[in-house]
């Protein structure tokens, strides 16, 4: 297969744990040809098809912490995006606006034959931190509001809560507020900006300090490890971005009771590639923009993550 990998810029790829790496590499491996481009790239216009200007990938074989030469690059084109026989969106969040336009143009790629991955509307429907509210079997008391009065009250029921921004990614913005209610009033000032911005506020869940667990959902199925995120020293974020320690681990039945419930939901709506994220027993957020952890898995149960995603891609492209 041609495939193309809507990604951010070959150069910020840290290859000994990126998970877009992963796919290309195994995918390569296959004997699949890599293309290459940025949201930045897509283009349309009337009377032509959404198209890109790519960069066809040769790998180098070389990957590690500060290795730069992973690749080579074997010619550039401008391609439809229905060209390809699969299109990988793999561009890190933030979902920001530029990002919201790509999927519209990801979008008309479909409708003119392209299949995207996932499921450019698919991605609009599942706002990482809001689409937990269609699960609240599976969820943590829950509040999603621009009331400052609202949060206070939630905080005077809960008593130790968790107070995060929409639009965060890796930790960027949590804070935890426990029952003397320590700096609740300047937290609120900061994320609600006067009832500005809508802020996600949970009931805190203790056994976070045994990890913020990824759960990944290839194809609808549960791979069979997670990776736990545990916080480090006095922090409460276990994201490996805010310095938590990644520890790989057999899902427990509660991790396969969420993911075996919403997994066969998400699959039908086009998300080929989810991430879980389970603090105890409690689903916290549902990933779709680019779920990660596919090496850290790999490297510490042996499992081989991207070959199950290889898996589900080649499948899901042969079916349509």
């Amino acid at each position: 297969m041609r495939l193309l990998f809507v990604a951010d810029p070959l150069s910020t790829f840290k290859t000994h744990k990126d998970s877009t790496f992963a796919m290309m590499r195994e995918a390569a491996r296959r004997g699949h040809s890599l293309h290459h481009c940025g949201p930045e790239d897509l283009s349309w216009v009337t009377g032509g098809k959404v198209s890109a200007h790519t960069q066809a990938l040769t790998l180098t074989g070389r990957s590690g912490a500060g290795v730069k030469d992973w690749y080579t690059v074997a010619g550039e084109a401008t391609e439809a995006l229905a060209a390809f026989d699969a299109v990988i969106m793999r561009k890190d969040p933030p979902f920001d606006s530029e990002y919201f336009y790509a999927t519209h143009l990801l979008g008309r790629a479909e409708a003119e034959g392209a299949r995207v991955f996932n499921s450019p509307q698919a991605l609009r429907d599942h706002p990482e931190k809001l689409a937990i509210l269609e699960f609240p079997q599976f969820t943590s008391p829950t509040l999603v509001t621009r009331n400052a009065a609202a949060i206070r009250a939630f905080h005077a029921e809960h008593r130790d809560i968790i107070l995060k921004p929409l639009d965060g990614m890796g930790g960027m913005g949590i804070f935890r507020v426990r029952e003397d209610g320590l700096n609740l009033g300047s937290i609120i000032e900061t994320l609600n900006r006067d009832g500005a911005q809508t802020v996600m506020v949970q009931r805190y869940v203790p056994e976070i300090v045994q990890g913020d667990k990824r759960v990944l959902v290839i194809g609808g199925r549960p791979v069979p490890f997670c990776l736990a995120r545990i916080p480090q020293g006095s922090e409460i974020r276990g994201n490996l971005a805010a310095g938590g320690k990644g520890v790989a681990q057999p899902l427990s039945d509660s991790d396969r009771a969420i993911a075996e419930a919403l997994g066969p939901v998400l699959a039908a709506r086009g998300l080929l590639l989810v991430g879980l994220d389970v603090i105890g027993d409690r689903l916290t957020e549902i990933n779709v923009t680019s779920p990660t952890c596919f090496q850290e898995i790999t490297d510490q149960t042996g499992f081989d993550v991207a070959a199950c995603f290889v898996d589900a891609l080649e499948a899901a492209v042969a079916a349509r």
